[in-house]
């Protein structure tokens, strides 16, 4: 396994990640998660991901018992806040009562004093951002959260709150945690710039497109028992299995064979490409998973493969 400084901070994570979403909690129970996440520390993986709106809370469980074995500053535990964890009108949002309360709350559920990385979850129109960072700040101050992250901002917001934290002396976001796989690039445009120039990290989510890069969804064919998109809820895939996206991954597959990979482990090193790109949160139903994933870290792909690739997406 290879690391990576979180942005342009000193802290190094695992070049792959385990998150928990749709996963730890949820339909994955407790011993196949567990496993997951003990099989991810013994390939190297020192960064976990999850969130309070996970299962309720469930997956924040699920994941701090794991972890509670190993020493607490052998791996970088990330965490989010923003989505409604009740139904009351303060249940939810980046206000400084919802912000410090499910601090509390998540750090209770992890069994831990502090979270390494905070998370603001999605960005809250209804909440001044310096209302936001301030409580963010305090936070970092009482030794709860040692770094800042916010989750699918534009590029214009995350400017914003650069500019209001350094205005204000007040703790700046080290993290974005947007969407990015070969099959959604929107981060490529703007936030991928924006970010580079105030020394922000991306650590991406789906870098396998919800399981439709691995190649095991095919055109025409029934979905594969057991699959993510068995499962109720799941049906399209947030619109990503669709013909045009498995014709791609059929040409692809060709690539990813050419170069001796697994098509995921191809779609990993293709995000590990970016330098933006701090560390891709994979998922694990099953432990075997992560062997074959963390093998993407550390391959560089040859300029002719980028091309070719890149003829194939666009």
């Amino acid at each position: 396994m290879e690391y990576r400084r979180l942005g342009k901070t000193g802290v190094k994570v695992s070049e792959i990640s385990l998150g928990s979403w749709l996963t730890y909690g949820g339909y994955v129970e407790e011993e196949k998660a567990t496993s997951s996440i003990d099989k991810a520390y013994d390939l190297g993986i020192n960064f976990f991901d999850t969130a309070n709106v996970y299962m309720r809370g469930e997956a924040e469980v699920v994941v701090g018992k794991a972890l509670k074995k190993y020493p607490r500053d052998s791996y970088v535990l990330a965490t989010k806040v923003f989505w409604p964890m009740g139904d009351g009108p303060n249940d939810r949002g980046l206000s400084r009562k919802h912000v410090i309360e499910q601090c509390h709350a998540s750090l209770k559920r992890l069994g831990t004093d502090y979270v390494d990385l905070y998370y603001c979850h999605r960005f809250d129109p209804e909440t001044p951002v310096e209302e936001t960072l301030r409580a963010l700040d305090d936070l970092v101050r009482q030794g709860k959260v040692l770094y800042v992250g916010v989750s699918e901002w534009t590029a214009e917001q995350i400017t914003e709150a650069v500019h209001i934290a350094d205005k204000k002396l007040l703790d700046r976001i080290v993290v974005n945690q947007p969407q990015y796989s070969m099959l959604e690039r929107y981060i490529e445009k703007e936030v991928l710039p924006v970010s580079e120039k105030y020394g922000i990290g991306q650590v991406v989510w789906s870098p396998l497109a919800q399981g439709v890069l691995t190649g095991k969804y095919k055109k025409g064919a029934a979905v594969p028992q057991g699959s993510r998109a068995a499962q109720e809820n799941y049906g399209s895939l947030f619109g990503l299995l669709t013909d045009e996206n498995l014709d791609k991954v059929e040409r692809l597959k060709e690539v990813a064979a050419d170069n001796e990979l697994t098509m995921a482990q191809l779609a990993l090193a293709w995000i590990l490409r970016q330098k933006g790109v701090s560390s891709a949160i994979v998922g694990a139903s099953r432990p075997e998973q992560l062997e074959e994933n963390v093998k993407a870290s550390g391959i560089k792909l040859s300029a002719e493969t980028l091309q070719t690739i890149e003829e194939i997406l666009n």
